[in-house]
């Protein structure tokens, strides 16, 4: 009785004194070897069973204190995950069983192959796709050039009126419009209806024949397949806007036309009797009138090209980079217009860029200014272009002086450099002339005895200066020739 009494005071003492004297559950512990894999806790029992990656890991142990988690862990449901908690001495001695994982539903395995070989490939395609849109999108004026949408039925002329010269339907259809050409339809329409007469000249492009349509003559030029980018590139300048010029060879259509066996690709121009001005200069001579005419129509033709023209319609400055005498056609009137634009260069002055022609061509050695011979051109500075045809123009000059019969007896036609060089010169060749020993065409006597000779040759001389930068521009040069021959001003 007596110890009955004494334990009931005792556990009161110890409520006064505030200690906890509730039982605590013992449960299995899988990590407490020490205590020989028991443990105590006031919480409760958990037995769990995890899957990772195929594997099964079992635990006993006991809540700690003042531990939540068992309020969240205990209702835990997951196929890969079991938890069991129990208030219970040793509760939780036994493994818990997992579900067998369910298997996924997909598809086959050698359809999922399939797919993972299949699938990059279609987005491969699908951005090769939209790159070859983009490409098309701009390239939409070559797209149409070469294959405009529309039916042979249409090259019958119906639509185009029947009295109207290639002339006034120039004008009547380019002073409207963007100034750049004839629309496409137009252009292959006229392409369709000419009939080659003669073939009057071969180069390393193609032929040139003298074609009719509407009992007016045209110049036809002829290009292989094979200079698909030559052919395209010069009609691609001559319908910038605003190039049309009374000293640029006046450009009327393009075209490309198969016979059953090749492709030709036409480029339809005005036709120039006199032809070339190399031809010219090889028949006749000049008097002092006429070679500051030739020499100022070519300096009035080549500053057209090389000047900017700001506006909404406006023109990119232009490099010809292979003017020569055989690029050079005698109008009726013996004015010049340059031709052949096949190796121009565009500036966009916006973006400070150029536009260089896609093809393998170069310009002629023997027209080459030393810059060019040598190598040592800036490509990325536009001015180094336009300065390389100054120096060319000089030398045709020189050719057009020959031919004066001012100041004595004309001297026989020859290309510049003839006593230096053969007649297919190399670029080893031309630059050992030019650059290393300097040399420039021969002047005979009698052009100083001659004023207009004399003034035509220092303004030559200062076309062809070693350094490029100290050369006249196109635009200076059709000046000081202007003041030589007041009437064309």
């Amino acid at each position: 009785m007596w110890s009955v009494g004494r334990t009931f005071g005792v556990f009161a003492l110890a409520i006064l004194l505030g200690e906890n004297v509730s039982l605590a559950l013992e449960c299995h512990c899988k990590t407490c070897s020490v205590d020989e894999y028991k443990c105590h806790t006031k919480g409760v029992c958990i037995a769990s069973a995890v899957r990772q990656y195929g594997q099964i890991t079992y635990d006993r142990r006991c809540s700690k204190e003042n531990e939540f988690a068992p309020l969240f862990i205990c209702k835990y449901t997951n196929p890969d995950i079991s938890v069991r908690c129990c208030k219970e001495d040793l509760c939780n001695s036994e493994d818990l069983v997992l579900q067998s994982p369910t298997p996924s539903v997909g598809l086959p395995e050698p359809l999922r192959m399939l797919l993972v070989i299949v699938l990059p490939l279609l987005l491969l395609f699908i951005v090769l796709l939209a790159m070859l849109f983009l490409w098309r999108r701009r390239g939409l004026h070559r797209q149409l050039l070469v294959t405009p949408p529309f039916d042979e039925a249409f090259t019958d002329e119906s639509y185009i009126p029947e009295y109207t010269s290639i002339k006034d339907l120039l004008y009547e259809m380019t002073t409207s419009g963007s100034g750049s050409g004839l629309p496409l339809l137009v252009q292959r329409t006229i392409a369709r209806t000419i009939v080659l007469q003669e073939s009057i000249g071969k180069g390393r492009f193609g032929e040139v024949w003298r074609g009719t349509w509407r009992g007016e003559d045209v110049a036809v030029k002829i290009f292989s397949s094979r200079e698909e980018r030559s052919w395209f590139r010069e009609a691609e300048i001559y319908q910038t806007v605003m190039l049309r010029h009374e000293n640029i060879l006046g450009f009327i259509a393009a075209d490309n036309k198969d016979n059953g066996t090749w492709t030709q690709l036409w480029l339809v121009s005005d036709y120039h009797e006199y032809g070339s001005l190399f031809d010219f200069l090889n028949r006749h001579t000049v008097a002092e009138d006429g070679l500051l005419l030739l020499a100022l129509s070519i300096a009035n033709g080549l500053s057209h090209l090389h000047i900017e023209i700001v506006g909404i319609q406006g023109k990119p400055a232009i490099a010809h980079r292979d003017l020569k005498s055989k690029n050079i056609l005698v109008k009726k009137n013996c004015a010049c217009a340059i031709a052949d634009l096949g190796l121009a260069v565009r500036h966009d002055s916006a973006t400070d860029s150029i536009n260089i022609a896609p093809n393998n061509r170069v310009g002629t050695k023997r027209y080459m200014a030393p810059e060019v011979l040598d190598d040592t051109i800036n490509m990325k500075h536009f001015d180094s272009f336009k300065r390389a045809d100054v120096y060319a123009m000089g030398l045709v000059f020189w050719e057009i002086a020959r031919r004066c019969i001012d100041g004595g007896l004309p001297e026989e036609y020859q290309l510049p450099y003839h006593e230096c060089v053969p007649s297919d010169p190399s670029v080893e060749e031309m630059r050992r002339v030019v650059c290393d020993q300097k040399l420039r065409p021969t002047i005979p006597a009698r052009w100083h005895s001659c004023k207009t000779l004399h003034r035509v040759l220092k303004i030559m001389q200062e076309c062809w200066y070693q350094n490029a930068a100290a050369r006249l521009t196109a635009l200076r040069v059709k000046k000081s020739l202007a003041q030589l021959r007041p009437a064309l001003t």
